[in-house]
């Protein structure tokens, strides 16, 4: 594999989903003493990364199974998450319940894989536009190797969540202020991508 296009797909990926890491953050901070997780999360990622690869080289070979007018309105998801997640802490924080629980959570505890992969490909919606014309020009085997280092650096970035969630100062604010801003991150970026996008004529 050339070191050329390899250290261009890490380029790219860094660029289009730094935003991630945060998001990622708050899910592990969640999810922190539910066992299993940790693979719900890292699952859900691969499953909205790779959805999101999989739009960009159907695009990139001329299908549009995803017309770019829909793009704007993948806000929804997030935001309907972020909504339901924030009426879920207001339930637990009248019941004086200090174990909020997520949206879409599994029965163990912590932020379901569904979830998880529904606001990653939500969030990485634009970054279809993105990698479209750069996958088209780089041919099969340049696109492959995207693909792959793509896929590779997902681990990392779920590594570089992880690792900031655990960290003791952060750890203690997202123990604190995690059922709030997770809630507002994920109403945040809906509300961005679907203005953004000017969906509804915004």
């Amino acid at each position: 594999m050339d070191l050329g296009i390899i250290g261009q797909a890490a380029g790219l990926f860094a660029v289009t989903n730094i935003d991630d890491i945060l998001i990622l953050a708050l899910f592990f901070a969640r999810g922190a003493g539910h066992p299993g997780s940790t693979r719900r999360i890292v699952l859900g990622q691969y499953l909205g990364f790779t959805a999101i690869l999989a739009v960009a080289v159907a695009a990139a070979f001329g299908a549009t199974f995803l017309p770019e007018s829909a793009v704007p309105y993948l806000g929804l998801l997030p935001l309907a998450l972020g909504l339901k997640a924030a009426r879920q802490a207001w339930k637990s924080h009248r019941n004086g319940d200090g174990d909020q629980e997520d949206t879409g959570a599994e029965p163990g505890g912590g932020p379901g894989a569904v979830e998880v992969a529904a606001v990653t490909f939500a969030n990485g919606g634009d970054n279809i536009g993105v990698y479209v014309p750069v996958f088209a020009t780089a041919g099969i085997g340049g696109m492959t190797a995207y693909a792959v280092v793509f896929l590779a650096l997902v681990v990392v970035w779920c590594f570089a969540g992880r690792f900031f969630a655990t960290r003791p100062v952060v750890a203690r604010a997202l123990a604190r202020w995690g059922h709030v801003l997770l809630p507002l991150v994920l109403i945040g970026i809906g509300l961005l991508i679907l203005v953004e996008g000017g969906a509804f004529g915004l």
